[in-house]
């Protein structure tokens, strides 16, 4: 099988774990926004907060090391495996006795309960996680399909029914544990015939992933207080609540990137670290990369911009009108976003993590005094502002780095870029004068309006991008 025929494979496993994974998490999350208060959600938030942050020291970054070596030495990967699970445990001490410096800095005593619960992720989640890897290096998108399925199965059921039995903010918690159990397990079993651990601990035979560890390190931390500076600073100043409506802004805008982009992204690494010598197909794979996270991301922004007066009050119910405003300044972070995720794919196959290091440390230093200052002049929308402006600065440094490393490419990104936009921008325009003239309230409204924007964007693709051809084409691949 050729690559472009694993890729099409992979991404099609893929695709259907991403879909049915999301088609649960938009039904959880519209389900607890009718059974839990913002601030129970703002109170998880802090959790995922900590969990994130301890994550970036708990796996020091051996996937990406495992799929550029493409490592399978035995001895190489028990020593991994034990470090792994030695690291998960550490982080997992240490966030269950940090937990009374959490609940002092956010002033809420609902914390302890959620935080101790949480330490408990790093006791499971380890143990499957490097057979996770083993797949993903091997191209097997099918058996990373099923687990992540499964996984959302459980874990969406779970926390369901604990919401409504009245375990309030920690339903999401237990949810969450009975998923990395859920994986763990799933993932031990499919990735055992790749690699099964033996006695073995020497740190020396690691030299070269651990160096790759350092940098991810560096970078994980510095990304993680850049991406998530605001949620710290809205916590800690502004009270949980006002974070449950920032969190669920965020986690409604950001779907399509957090969702569609890995789809594209977790089956072309793979690939394009075993080009990483050639400049030129780099160059060509990264522009495809870029075309088709621009086309599949940008209508589902746009058209969840001109429809979050209708979607929000439709799909968590009365009391969430105040993240109306803030889902529109999130859309354009996450179109700046998608544009900077496939960054990824190319120092990664060129072996080059600390471009990603050198790149959040300077965006921390420009978003650091904005989230202030704007913060301090229009509260939770001013910090949003803020985000928006770091993200922007961070897409004009990220395709700086692209340019160095495979020359100049902005001609063709502009040339399919724009086509896009266009279509986005006349999808708004019909879709707005559907509002204005016959109205967005409610269930029908919402549904014309969606049916509207996605027959104009899918006419257009037709008769300017994609030929019909080109489709039938594709669907014989798959």
């Amino acid at each position: 099988m050729s690559n472009k025929e694993k890729a099409i494979n992979g991404g099609k496993w893929v695709t259907v774990a991403t879909v049915i994974s999301t088609c649960f998490q938009f039904a959880q999350v519209a389900i607890l926004a009718r059974l839990l208060p913002p601030a129970a959600f703002g109170i998880v938030s802090v959790s995922a907060l900590i969990i994130n942050f301890f994550n970036i020291f708990g796996n020091l970054g051996f996937s990406n090391s495992i799929i550029y070596k493409q490592e399978d030495d035995r001895k190489v990967l028990s020593t991994l495996y034990i470090l792994n699970i030695l690291l998960g445990a550490s982080m997992a001490v240490i966030i269950y006795f940090c937990t009374p410096l959490v609940i002092s800095y956010y002033k809420e005593p609902k914390l302890e309960n959620v935080i101790k619960l949480s330490s408990l992720y790093f006791l499971v989640a380890y143990f499957g996680q490097i057979y996770s890897f083993l797949l993903q290096k091997n191209l097997k998108f099918k058996s990373t399909a099923i687990i992540d399925i499964i996984g959302a199965v459980f874990g969406t059921a779970t926390t369901i029914i604990l919401a409504y039995l009245k375990f309030e903010e920690l339903s999401l918690i237990f949810g969450q544990l009975v998923m990395a159990v859920t994986r763990s397990v799933l993932q031990i079993i499919f990735g055992r015939k790749y690699f099964i651990p033996m006695l073995n601990f020497d740190l020396s035979i690691t030299k070269e992933h651990l160096r790759f560890g350092i940098y991810n390190v560096g970078e994980g931390f510095i990304s993680f207080v850049q991406n998530n500076s605001d949620n710290i600073a809205i916590g800690g100043i502004l009270g949980v609540k006002a974070l449950g409506f920032y969190t669920i802004a965020s986690q409604l805008t950001i779907f399509p990137v957090s969702k569609l982009n890995p789809i594209i992204l977790q089956v072309a690494y793979p690939i394009l670290a075993k080009m990483k010598e050639d400049p030129l197909s780099l160059k060509r794979s990264y522009l495809k990369i870029l075309d088709l996270v621009s086309y599949l991301n940008f209508p589902l922004l746009a058209g969840l911009y001109i429809t979050a007066d209708s979607v929000v009050p439709l799909m968590y119910g009365p009391g969430w009108e105040q993240t109306i405003e803030l889902i529109k300044i999130f859309v354009f972070v996450s179109i700046f976003t998608c544009l900077a995720h496939p960054l990824f794919t190319l120092v990664y196959s060129k072996g080059k993590p600390e471009f990603l290091l050198y790149l959040n440390l300077i965006t921390l230093i420009v978003k650091i005094p904005l989230l202030y200052l704007f913060g301090k002049e229009w509260g939770v929308i001013g910090i949003a502002y803020a985000y928006l402006t770091a993200t922007l600065v961070n897409l004009v440094l990220n395709f700086f780095i692209v340019q160095y490393l495979v020359g100049d490419f902005m001609r063709e990104f502009v040339l399919n870029v724009l086509k896009t936009t266009l279509f986005c921008l006349l999808m708004i325009g019909a879709i707005y004068i559907y509002k204005i003239t016959v109205g967005y309230v409610g269930l029908t409204n919402t549904i014309v309006q969606v049916c509207i924007g996605g027959s104009i964007y899918a006419v257009l693709t037709l008769l300017y991008k994609v030929s019909l051809t080109d489709i039938r084409s594709s669907a014989k691949a798959l």
